[in-house]
């Protein structure tokens, strides 16, 4: 098996693959504190409930956006998979043309995120990830990926608005039907899920004004995804795994040398 890690600000997302097909997947806090036997014994929890063991995994991919966190993976995958772990970064081939002004600097999981949709979907696209940053990253019809937008995602909001308003509760975030809330738990929800989505549509409408590409294809993935694309127009598919999937494929055109 394959395992995927993608590693959020809030949150890893652990895949397991096999011959292509993800058979297992999980969620677990992001914990820069954690040490490399902590998060060992977490993964042997969750294997073992499943009646997996940690051998047998044969090769492991991750995409990072937590440096902090970086070195504690790499010490896990090396002494408890005994395996040297792949990282989406220089030396690996994604097979993505990047034509922003510093590829660099583009972040692993949106390049990930890209090369999935590229293989799901006929460009041009729109690729939109809702997590603790909302993305937007733009692909044309030559599947070049062009860049995109980062705005703050619904966590952002809600951590910032309970920082620097005080008298406000801490709420978690549901689906609410109606835009006018008529408590402050309701009225904050709406802000944060109605928020999001009027950002989403206003970019999403600005990208597609300034492409010249007639009517991209927009994806969504996040934890927040299908949530929001229940609630708008703008949204055209909804891919929770975007990033696992790309993962795996990039790990075995890596392992095919392609």
């Amino acid at each position: 098996m394959i395992a995927a890690f993608d590693v959020g600000n809030t949150k890893t997302a652990l895949g397991l693959y096999e011959r292509g097909k993800r058979v297992y997947d999980w969620t677990v806090q992001t914990d820069v504190n954690q040490t490399a036997d902590a998060f060992a014994m977490l993964i042997r929890q969750l294997f073992q409930h499943h009646g997996l063991k940690l051998e047998n995994v044969r090769g492991v991919m991750i995409s990072s956006v937590v440096p902090a966190f970086d070195e504690t993976l790499r010490d896990m995958c090396t002494r408890y998979f005994d395996l040297p772990p792949k990282t989406v970064g220089p030396g690996i081939k994604t097979g993505l043309n990047i034509m922003s002004d510093n590829p660099k600097e583009v972040g692993s999981d949106r390049i990930v995120n890209a090369v999935s949709a590229l293989q799901k979907y006929q460009a041009p696209l729109i690729i939109v990830d809702f997590g603790t940053a909302s993305t937007y990253c733009y692909i044309n019809k030559k599947s070049q990926y062009m860049g995109g937008v980062i705005a703050p995602g619904m966590e952002i909001s809600m951590q910032a608005l309970y920082n620097k308003a005080s008298k406000l509760p801490t709420v978690d975030t549901v689906k609410t039907d109606k835009v006018i809330g008529t408590n402050t738990v309701d009225a904050m929800r709406s802000g944060y899920l109605f928020g999001v989505i009027s950002q989403a549509e206003g970019i999403i409408g600005k990208i597609k004004a300034e492409a010249d590409d007639a009517s991209p294809l927009v994806i969504a993935t996040g934890d927040q995804a299908e949530m929001i694309a229940e609630n708008t127009a703008s949204i055209d598919k909804v891919e929770p795994y975007l990033t696992l999937d790309g993962l795996c494929y990039i790990y075995e055109k890596n392992e095919k040398g392609e």
